[in-house]
């Protein structure tokens, strides 16, 4: 049994065709995996339907095996999931101080021990904690984004494309830190499209085709896959 896990889920939008049918992901606690997949494969689609931003046709969502397939977004943050989303996912007029003060929105305890770790984790954050977001590079606005995140404590943390136009040095860096974040025993699920870079770090992956899955298995096993090269890694 996985710790947090989508089960046979097709959904889509509206009165529209099915996105992903018949689409099964899991992560455990202290694991990376990646959702690979060309533009169109259903990778956001499947992320947006493990949070509740879409309403399963079929299928089931669980997590630390409770059935949460019926709970909306919040409630769903309310059970340890926690999301970054791919544009939009920082305060960029307030300073990054606040931006972490505002992820814990679901605190009710002290929250300046739980900050404290975050600039642990981020060094950089803690330099710049009374500067405006919108003023920092890239890089830095989503370490921001992703400290935000970590402020509910989360036991599955969701990451939608954390990389996407960032440099390579960035992203590599980027990488590290969610490195940093899987030790801690977070579960880490993210659509990533630097699929090879991503396998690279990842426990385990998921390559989705036209909504399905396609391959699945280790990061190592898929980087050596001379289908999933040949197809989805320009090798």
């Amino acid at each position: 049994m996985a710790f947090f896990e989508g089960n046979k889920m097709t959904a889509g939008y509206g009165d529209g065709p099915d996105i992903i049918t018949s689409c099964s992901l899991n992560v455990n606690r202290g694991e990376i995996v990646a959702i690979l997949g060309p533009n169109g494969a259903g990778k956001s689609t499947a992320m947006k339907s493990l949070l509740g931003l879409l309403k399963l046709k079929s299928g089931y969502v669980k997590i630390n095996d409770e059935d949460i397939s019926k709970l909306s977004p919040q409630d769903r943050v309310k059970k340890g999931i926690s999301f970054v989303p791919q544009t939009k996912n920082v305060f960029a007029e307030l300073t990054v101080q606040e931006n972490l003060e505002i992820g814990a929105f679901l605190r009710e305890d002290d929250i300046q021990s739980v900050i404290s770790e975050i600039y642990e984790l981020f060094p950089i954050l803690s330099e710049k904690k009374s500067q405006i977001v919108g003023e920092l590079s890239g890089g830095q606005r989503q370490q921001v984004a992703l400290g935000r995140a970590l402020m509910i404590k989360p036991s599955v943390l969701m990451l939608d494309e954390p990389t996407a136009g960032v440099s390579p040095i960035v992203m590599d860096e980027l990488f590290e830190h969610i490195i940093k974040i899987k030790k801690t025993n977070v579960a880490v699920i993210m659509v990533e499209q630097n699929a090879k870079q991503a396998l690279s770090i990842s426990d385990r992956g998921y390559v989705l085709v036209t909504g399905q899955n396609k391959f699945e298995g280790s990061g190592e096993d898929l980087l050596n896959d001379p289908e999933v090269r040949r197809s989805f890694l320009g090798v």
